[in-house]
């Protein structure tokens, strides 16, 4: 009998290690098809097997997925995506081209697109900022015109706030627009803009699984005018009518989109009109989200995501009740890393569970103003907010960091 393979789309330096571990307790032999695997070390540190194809190329990927098809009983495929959407889109695809279980790839393309998100979510009474589109700096300017300054502008697609910025006066506007004009910039950004409304008030995110609700969390983020997050905490401390609130709100987005299968997480702003909804997006979170959401309700989003993969029914009812929360280390200047310490002692303090640097001594510091200047976290749990919180103030005191500049030695002890 053929051994149970599980395609894995490229890799994930978040959350791809999770999946090779889930696919194993499952049964499954797990093969990553990657552009370059070398760039994921996670699959030489597991041994897990790996193959170089063109993942752009759908054509290719059919070909290897077929040929994989000869030795082993392709039982799933799935993946990850970088800064758009297109990945899962892919995925889709595929799943469909051998009867596999899958997202939809025409309600992934349409919700990846911003601007078209936001009609769809419009059309059924959704709360959402105020918006316009816009493909140059007349339009731009209109656009924030009428909606007032300070607004949002970002790329229709992408994620990870890459390309997302608050524009408090013209100056800004005028800066952030040409950024995103740049032509050098539109292999990575779209030309056209997104001119929002800036909904002010506590970051939010609702994660699901299909049409069932699994868990709300909040963020905290550094200071205007990007949006690099610092922490995050699971549950969100809020009331069960606010929880209750975002969850009705949250799988009404997903009707209004069409995203019936597999996981989706909604982001949300807690304004002075209620919660609106800031973005949703057709997969599973980034960062360390599926980790701080086991720790605190026993619920393994990977496995449960990777049982609907491979036509098994999921599961995602709460196990316990404790709160996890995570604080992220940001860079605050470009340079070379010289020194790293303190990971053992703040890894000591009582419900710490994990501290990890994403970049090496010797790495280049190379800030992008988004998710990508976070170089490590600290994760923690206990039975409260408020514990679960001194917890990880105690553990980052303890941690302490040095970025070189040039011949110039700077200390950062956050």
């Amino acid at each position: 009998m053929r051994p149970k393979a599980l395609i894995l789309v490229e890799g994930s330096r978040g959350n791809g290690r999770l999946y090779i571990k889930a696919a194993e307790r499952l049964g499954l032999h797990p093969i990553t098809l990657s552009a370059d695997p070398a760039q994921y070390k996670y699959l030489a540190a597991e041994q897990s097997d790996s193959i170089r194809v063109d993942t752009n190329d759908l054509k290719a990927l059919i070909q290897e997925c077929s040929r994989l098809r000869s030795t082993y009983d392709v039982v799933g495929i799935t993946g990850f995506t970088g800064l758009d959407e297109s990945g899962t889109v892919t995925i889709g695809k595929l799943s469909q081209h051998f009867s596999l279980p899958g997202p939809d790839p025409a309600a992934i393309e349409q919700c990846s697109n911003k601007f078209i998100q936001r009609e769809f979510l419009a059309r059924a009474g959704v709360p959402i900022p105020a918006y316009r589109l816009a493909s140059n700096w007349a339009e731009v300017q209109s656009a924030a015109a009428e909606i007032g300054l300070p607004v949002i502008l970002k790329p229709t697609e992408g994620s990870g706030s890459s390309g997302v910025r608050l524009c408090r006066d013209a100056g800004e506007l005028v800066e952030h627009t040409a950024h995103l004009l740049d032509a050098k910039h539109r292999s990575k950004f779209p030309p056209r803009i997104l001119v929002e409304e800036f909904a002010c008030g506590p970051f939010y995110s609702a994660d699901t699984m299909g049409d069932a609700f699994v868990a709300v969390g909040a963020t905290d983020f550094e200071a205007p005018p990007h949006f690099v997050p610092v922490k995050s905490i699971f549950p969100a401390p809020i009331t069960d009518e606010e929880r209750e609130c975002i969850a009705n709100i949250s799988l009404t987005c997903l009707r209004a989109l069409g995203l019936s299968w597999g996981p989706a997480n909604v982001e949300f702003r807690w304004t002075k009109r209620g919660p609106v909804v800031i973005e949703v997006n057709a997969r599973l979170p980034g960062w360390v989200t599926p980790r701080l959401i086991q720790l605190a309700s026993g619920v393994d989003l990977v496995r449960e995501h990777l049982k609907l993969v491979i036509g098994e029914e999921c599961d995602v009812r709460a196990s316990k009740s404790y709160t996890a929360g995570a604080c992220f280390l940001v860079a605050d200047r470009d340079g070379i890393m010289d020194r790293i310490q303190g990971e053992r002692q703040a890894a000591g303090v009582p419900g710490v569970v994990d501290v990890r640097f994403y970049v090496d001594r010797k790495s280049s510091i190379v800030r992008k103003s988004d998710y990508r200047d976070m170089i490590g976290h600290v994760i923690a749990t206990s039975t409260n907010s408020a514990s679960t919180e001194a917890i990880l103030q105690r553990a980052v005191k303890l941690i302490s960091w040095s970025i070189k500049p040039s011949s110039i030695h700077c200390d950062v002890n956050p």
